[in-house]
């Protein structure tokens, strides 16, 4: 498969710069007390309306996507679209009005769109009472999904994001893995969750094991754990202050999903904090607030639009990227049962939920493409704990039949092989290392169901920490890993990992390599479509 430019052409490099058009005191943290820094913008200010936090878009398709703005004030969203970075034939959105109710914050829903093209796009935020006052204009692009075979797609994922207290480090450049992540030029991001560390505050300066001292871009929302909307809303804008993050969103659509630091660490639905950090201990309050700031500070297709409590809003689903890609984005967080020794014989909640499991197994099946990435905000062989008795994933270390969450993965487990379903590969995150497993029966414990491979990566901009144990229930044979060897290592010490995924379109074949930032590939592995079982043999 031919490789594709590393970075954009000189037509997509100058749309770029309108994106980056932003006020140096942004990034400076003398200035995050202010407007800009603080928890709402200021209602009274003189000027036009300004878009200072950049622009993303996500959930493309080959028809439609979302573009997200924020504004400093109140006012009118306006989208305009071209096929040419020139805007002539400019085709005119007009979105939401940004108020205090979203934080400023808004999303267009684009449709109609050529499939298989270059989107130009540039957001205005028109004076809600003079819509003839607009702020300048904030660009972005990206590429819609081609219905034609024989496109090739690449993607890029991790997650863990300003995490264990490692923020944006101005001395070392920012999160520069994101400039490394945009040059090669993907067609989108997958974030696999822990977007934020809502509970991990964020301090001026850490002292590093050789003296070293990193030092942190600090606001005053991440400066204590979140619990109030504001806070999380913070917390979420927080990583807008990198200029490589602004970059990155303004070329490159993304799929979020979220796991448990977006709310707090390893929760689950129902409990109720023994911490005293907090003053709000029932997890379900501030799940809800976070969801509200989530979905404000992302363009995600089933959350776009919704008002806070909808019971309609939902972070799962599944976006289709033509005839080779389909992915299911996993919500693993919001439907599961409480954390246990999670050895119990009998389990229709699990970790996804009944109705989502069942949604699940009914698209897969549905499903026409070559490759269906499952994107798991956990792993499923890997042993994550949650203190000495309890755990926080699917695995719990017993190597036997499954228990517990593990039967419900069993389950779908079985669907996918009796109805015949090819192609299905897990992508995560989470375990703050980078690995790859493949999972065949005849190594496992349960064996109702055809091999098929997992592949790890990050943390993006977080602690590194040492690998974890494999439960034997469902075979997985570790056939690389790259992990420090203590817990906590600074992006200093342990480089950020990302995964990227090519699909080629003549052969079909998918390519996936571990990569850490300096652009070194750590493991590759090409798959074959159409096959199951293929063996754990791989490249480097």
């Amino acid at each position: 498969m031919s490789d594709r430019p590393s970075s954009p052409s000189p037509g997509r490099r100058s749309v770029l710069r309108g994106s980056l058009a932003v006020p140096a005191a942004l990034a400076v943290p003398t200035a995050l007390g202010g407007a800009l820094g603080g928890a709402a913008p200021a209602f009274a200010r003189s000027g036009r309306p300004s878009a200072q936090w950049g622009v993303q878009a996500g959930d493309v398709s080959a028809h439609s996507g979302l573009v997200w703005v924020r504004s400093d004030r109140p006012a009118r969203m306006i989208v305009e679209t071209s096929a040419t970075e020139s805007f002539r034939n400019a085709k005119r959105w007009h979105g939401p009005l940004l108020g205090p109710r979203t934080d400023f914050t808004g999303t267009t829903r684009l449709r109609g769109l050529p499939s298989g093209e270059q989107i130009h796009y540039r957001v205005l935020l028109a004076d809600p009472d003079d819509p003839r006052r607009t702020g300048k204009p904030v660009t972005g692009t990206f590429r819609t999904v081609s219905h034609r075979r024989r496109k090739d797609v690449r993607f890029l994922w991790s997650g863990d994001i300003a995490g264990q207290g490692w923020g944006i480090n101005p001395e070392l450049g920012g999160w520069r893995v994101y400039e490394e992540m945009r040059r090669r030029n993907p067609d989108f991001f997958l974030c696999s969750g822990d977007n934020i560390y809502a509970d991990a505050p964020i301090q001026a300066s850490v002292t590093l094991p050789d003296g070293r001292v990193w030092k942190n871009l600090t606001t005053p929302e991440k400066s204590k754990v979140a619990e109030t909307l504001a806070e999380y809303r913070g917390n979420f804008r927080y990583n807008l202050l990198d200029e490589n993050v602004r970059r990155f969103n303004a070329q490159v659509p993304s799929i979020v999903q979220w796991d448990d630091h977006e709310v707090r660490n390893n929760w689950y639905p129902g409990q109720i904090l023994d911490d005293a950090r907090y003053t709000e201990k029932d997890v379900d309050v501030l799940a809800a607030r976070s969801l509200r700031a989530f979905s404000e500070y992302y363009p995600i297709s089933t959350l776009s639009g919704q008002r806070p409590g909808d019971r309609d809003g939902r972070v799962y689903r599944v976006l289709r990227h033509g005839p080779l890609l389909d992915v299911f984005v996993l919500d693993m967080r919001t439907y599961r049962n409480a954390n246990s020794p999670n050895r119990q014989p009998d389990d229709t909640v699990g970790i996804l939920g009944a109705e989502q499991l069942a949604w699940l197994k009914r698209e897969l099946s549905r499903s026409r493409a070559v490759w269906k990435v499952i994107a798991s905000d956990l792993p499923l062989g890997l042993v994550v704990a949650d203190g000495s008795k309890n755990f926080e994933a699917v695995a719990q270390g017993d190597p036997g039949a499954p228990l517990g969450r593990e039967l419900q993965i069993a389950e779908l487990l079985r669907h996918i092989k009796h109805r015949r379903i090819t192609g299905t590969v897990w992508l995560t995150a989470d375990v703050h290392y980078t690995s790859a497993q493949h999972y065949d029966p005849s190594r496992a414990a349960f064996k109702d169901f055809a091999p098929f491979w997992e592949f790890v990566s990050g943390p993006l901009a977080a602690g590194g920490f040492p690998a974890v144990k494999l439960d034997g229930t469902f075979g997985p044979d570790q056939t690389f890993v790259k992990a420090p060897d203590r817990p906590n290592t600074s992006p200093a010490e342990t480089p950020p990992y990302y995964g990227e995924v090519d699909i080629d379109g003549d052969s079909g074949e998918m390519t996936v390599r571990l990569r850490q930032q300096g652009g070194d590939v750590l493991f590759t592995k090409v798959l074959q479509p159409g096959r199951v079982g293929q063996s754990s043999r791989a490249g480097r």
